[in-house]
């Protein structure tokens, strides 16, 4: 398992018990680095996996809403604990992250990949399903405000 990816299996785990235990949780500090050395005592540099669950929380509320959005047929609190969480660190990624570090398509096969290794046995579509769905979304917006010429009028 490469480094990335490890980073990002503690990245789920620890947004996965943050989640699970919401009104009884740990300090994050403290879930992060217990969860680092359990599953990941290997993995030499944490800086990765810790910005990375730093950012995912830093967005979560504007990720859980374009999870509305994308996948209507699913109340948010319907979404398994591992999905949901898979979700929203492969949408930091996906609209936030460093692009040149991963490129958007990598985000959206280390999420499938999650889902995989740690979801159901549909997670894997449903995570496809929910992240290609914004993945097109954003390539029509830049479309889009290419193909109109430099001050005209936008739709509202």
């Amino acid at each position: 398992m490469g480094s990335r990816h490890l980073s990002r299996s503690i990245v789920v785990q620890t947004l996965y018990e943050l989640d699970f235990n919401s009104g009884n949780v740990a300090p994050l500090d403290e879930v992060f680095k217990r969860n680092a050395g359990e599953f990941g005592p290997e993995l030499k540099d944490t800086e990765f996996a810790r910005r990375l669950v730093d950012q995912t929380l830093a967005h979560k509320d504007q990720a859980d809403a374009i999870i509305t959005k994308a996948a209507p047929e699913w109340p948010l609190e319907k979404i398994n604990l591992v999905d949901r969480n898979i979700l929203r660190l492969g949408l930091y990624e996906l609209i936030w992250g460093n692009h040149q570090e991963v490129p958007e398509r990598v985000a959206i096969d280390e999420a499938i990949e999650l889902a995989k290794e740690f979801g159901g046995e549909s997670s894997g579509k449903f995570i496809n399903g929910v992240l290609g769905t914004v993945y097109r979304e954003m390539g029509n917006m830049g479309k889009t405000n290419e193909e109109k010429p430099v001050g005209a009028p936008h739709d509202s």
